[in-house]
Parts: structure tokens; C-alpha cells; sequence
């Protein structure tokens, strides 16, 4: 937050090599850059050719300079984006010329962190930004692309104005009790708040959507040697990813791959077999495994089909917080009687991982254990940051419609509401602490 009225440069295309790159400067000196690089006054939103030379006159690059006259620009800024040629030479040497012309080196999202700060666009607006350039689906993309439209930001403004509305009904009875229409003891405040909790709660399932979207979830795939969990790694990830032998044991160390299931990003982690064993290599894996195990969302607990010992309990015993699903392999080995087990506690798939059968089935599951519904496409693009803002909305309205109902004490109710206005502010940044931009704009990359 410090030093905003500075002129800040970057380059704001990806590094490596492309036919073209672009350098972006913001700040009161980009008219000034604009005339020195271009040899004339820019004209505003107009592509112009200019011969970029260093300060003895040697030529950089020929390239397209653009000019966005404040307030009209992406920051609330001047801005000057110069489009080069995208060698890393190229773009270093035009970067350091406009430094040489009096700009100093962005930090990471400050052009982002700046429209923010001259309300070009509100917190959960700029987030998108980061989420687009980093979606790993058609879905993910989509959903950013609505929340960085205002999408998002458009629900909870208007979950705002309801609350505030309500909080106005609501002091309004408790300045005016001499009033003849007593609201609150007629059920009108309560109704009200009643279907401002149902608008919440919608809005936290949209969200929950979203957060999917952008995250995904971590899939750790165990069970004893030779069930199976390396061939369901290849098979899932639709690549020999993971090396498969009738040898017990093979799988040493953590693989991973990310898939996606009709748009959700899967991070799938394939683990050591679960066993005593002597050989201090295979215990190694078999403690990152448990580790694995231990921060999963979900685990897929392989069970080979032709054991006549398919012993569980150790996946389950270090899966007590987390979701699970039995994953029942090798069908083409066995018969139909074999093929049949009864698990009241958790899911449970039959497959072949060898042959493929039954592999659409455990993605349904996949996606029904998490609640993702991949035809929802309302979904805004949300971070967990948002979710348990949403969260900490739902218990405030909850708790003040529940005081309301039994002891109709309206000043609980109010201090209730206004705990639930700051903590939906908080995702548009209303209310957000210094502390909690740097944290979201530091987490972006280089000229944005």
C-alpha cells in the first residue's frame, strides 16, 4: 500500500519466448515516459508505432505504444503499454529504459491492487482477475470471467442492501417503541430475516460451486500392495503415469497427477501400499503415504477383490476427518457372488481398473461426495476466504433470527446484523484490513 502515487512498470506477459510481449507502466509519469519513448504527445486508446532507443539513441524495438489516459484505464491511472517483440532481451531492455525514465519495478498485483484502490473494481473483482489467468478449466474460466464481470459482486451488494434495509426496520422499531405498528411482535422482522437466511444460504451453495471450481479437491488413492492403486492412477489420469507390476511393493514414493471431471480439477495423489515391512525405503513411502492420507478431501481406499484378506482398518483408522470411498477392484477376476460386499459408512465403487469397467461410476461418485454439480452454471468463481465470510453471514442472521423468535429482543438481533454487514463487506472490500490486501495482492503474479 505504500508509495501509490509512484510510477510502477512491468512486464506483463509471461516470461519466455513469443512473437509478442508487452511492458505496462502506471502512475502520473506515464505521459512523460509516453512522450520520451514515442518522440510526440500519445494519442489516447490509438496504437502508434514508435522506434523505442535507449538514452544514446540506440534502437531497442520497434513497437506498438498505447496510451490510456486517467481515469480511464484499467488502474484509474495513466497507463502506457508498449507491444514488443517477446524476446526476453527485447523486454528487459525496454523495462529498463522506462526505469531509467523515472518508474520503478511493480511488485506483484499492484496494477490490480491499484484499480482496486481507485474503484475501478471492488476486492472480489481483482481475486478474479489472479483466478482467470490461473483457471485450469472451460468451467473455471467461465465462472471467473463472471465474477470478474461483477457477477459475484453483484449478489452480495445486494445481500448488502437487504441487510442494511433490515437493519434499518429493525433500530427504527427500536428507537420508535412508542409507534402504534408493533413489527417485531407481528413477525414481520422475523420473516424478514428468515428470507435473508435463505438468500445466504443460496449464495454459500453458488459459492461452495465455485470454490470447487477453483481449488478442486485432493484425491489420495491407498489400500495394501498390489490392489490396484497405481493401475487407478493410469487409468483415471488416462496416461502410464505410475509404474504398474505384479511385484508388491513397487510404488515407493508420492505421485500426482490433475485430472478434470466435467470441469473439476482432481489432484490425484497415488501412495505406497499400506503394510509392515522391514525395508526402511518402503517405510519411508509408506509414511508419506499416511501423510497423504492425513490431508486429503478424499480418499479412494483400493481394495483388491481376489485378497482373501482385504483389511481396511488402517485407511480408515488415519481417515477419520476426511471423506472416504471403497473402491472394490479387480471385477474381472472374480464372480458376481465375490463382486458384493455391504458398507453402511461409506461409499463404495466396483471397478476394473485393468479394463476400465466401472471407472464412470466412481467419477459420479467423485463429484457426488464433494456436491459438485457440473450443469450449475450460475457458479461464480469463489475462494475460501469468501466461503467462510459467507459462514460467519449465515451464524449472525441465524443466531439473530433465533433471539427474535424466542425472546423478540431486537437489540440482540441488530448487533447480530451489523456483525453479518462487515462480514459480507469483507469480500467486496468494504471492510478489509491492510493486512489482508497485501496477503491477496501479493499472491499475483508480475503485471497484474
Amino acid at each position: 500500500m505504500d508509495n501509490d502515487t509512484d510510477t510502477i512498470a512491468a512486464i506483463a506477459t509471461a516470461a519466455g519466448r513469443g512473437g509478442i510481449g508487452i511492458v505496462r507502466i502506471s502512475g502520473p509519469m506515464a505521459t512523460r515516459i509516453a512522450i520520451e519513448l514515442c518522440q510526440h504527445p500519445p494519442r489516447a486508446r490509438v496504437a502508434t508505432l514508435a522506434s523505442i532507443r535507449d538514452k544514446n539513441n540506440r534502437l531497442i524495438d520497434t513497437a506498438l505504444a498505447v496510451f490510456f489516459p486517467a481515469p480511464n484505464s484499467f488502474t484509474g491511472e495513466a497507463v502506457l503499454e508498449i507491444h514488443g517483440h517477446g524476446g526476453a532481451m527485447v523486454l528487459d531492455q525496454l523495462l529498463a529504459r522506462v526505469i531509467e525514465l523515472g518508474a520503478r519495478m511493480a511488485r506483484p498485483g499492484e496494477f490490480s491492487q491499484r484499480a482496486f484502490l481507485n474503484e475501478k473494481i471492488d476486492l472480489a473483482q481483482a481475486e478474479a482477475i489472479a483466478d482467470l489467468i490461473d483457471a485450469s478449466s472451460h468451467k473455471a474460466a467461465r465462472a471467473a470471467a463472471r465474477s470478474l464481470e461483477g457477477g459475484f459482486s453483484a449478489k452480495i451488494n445486494a445481500l448488502l442492501d437487504q441487510l442494511i434495509e433490515l437493519r434499518m426496520y429493525v433500530e427504527s422499531a427500536i428507537d420508535f417503541p412508542e409507534e402504534e405498528i408493533d413489527f417485531i411482535s407481528e413477525g414481520q422482522v422475523a420473516e424478514k430475516t428468515n428470507a435473508l437466511l435463505r438468500q445466504v444460504r443460496k449464495l454459500i451453495d453458488s459459492a461452495t460451486q465455485g470454490k470447487l471450481l477453483r481449488d478442486g479437491m485432493t484425491i489420495v488413492i491407498a489400500g495394501k500392495p498390489n490392489a490396484g492403486k497405481s493401475s487407478l492412477l493410469n487409468a483415471l489420469a488416462g496416461v502410464q503415469t505410475a509404474i504398474v507390476t505384479a511385484i508388491p511393493g513397487t510404488t515407493r514414493d508420492v505421485l500426482k497427477e490433475t485430472i478434470s471431471i466435467d470441469g473439476l480439477p482432481l489432484n490425484i495423489v497415488d501412495t505406497a501400499g499400506l503394510r509392515d515391512s522391514d525395508d526402511p525405503v518402503e517405510l519411508e513411502g509408506i509414511r508419506r503415504a499416511k501423510t497423504q492420507i492425513q490431508n486429503a478431501d478424499c480418499i479412494l481406499n483400493v481394495i483388491d477383490l481376489t485378497d482373501a484378506e482385504p483389511d481396511t482398518s488402517e485407511v480408515i483408522t488415519a481417515s477419520e476427518k476426511v471423506k472416504l470411498i471403497n473402491v472394490y477392484n479387480k471385477i474381472d477376476l472374480v464372480d458376481s457372488h465375490r463382486a458384493s460386499h455391504r458398507d453402511d459408512l461409506h461409499k463404495q465403487v466396483y471397478l476394473s481398473a485393468k479394463t476400465g469397467e466401472g471407472l464412470a461410476q466412481l467419477r459420479d461418485a467423485l463429484k457426488g461426495i464433494v456436491g459438485y454439480d457440473p450443469g450449475s452454471e450460475g457458479v461464480f468463481i469463489a475462494r475460501r476466504r469468501h466461503l467462510d465470510a459467507l459462514n460467519r453471514v449465515e451464524q449472525s442472521i441465524s443466531k439473530g433470527l433465533t433471539v427474535i423468535l424466542k425472546a423478540q429482543a431486537a437489540e440482540l438481533l441488530a448487533e447480530d446484523l451489523l456483525h453479518a454487514q462487515h462480514a459480507l463487506g469483507e469480500i467486496t472490500g468494504e471492510f478489509s484490513s491492510d493486512d489482508l490486501l497485501g496477503r491477496i495482492f501479493s499472491s499475483f503474479c508480475i503485471g497484474k
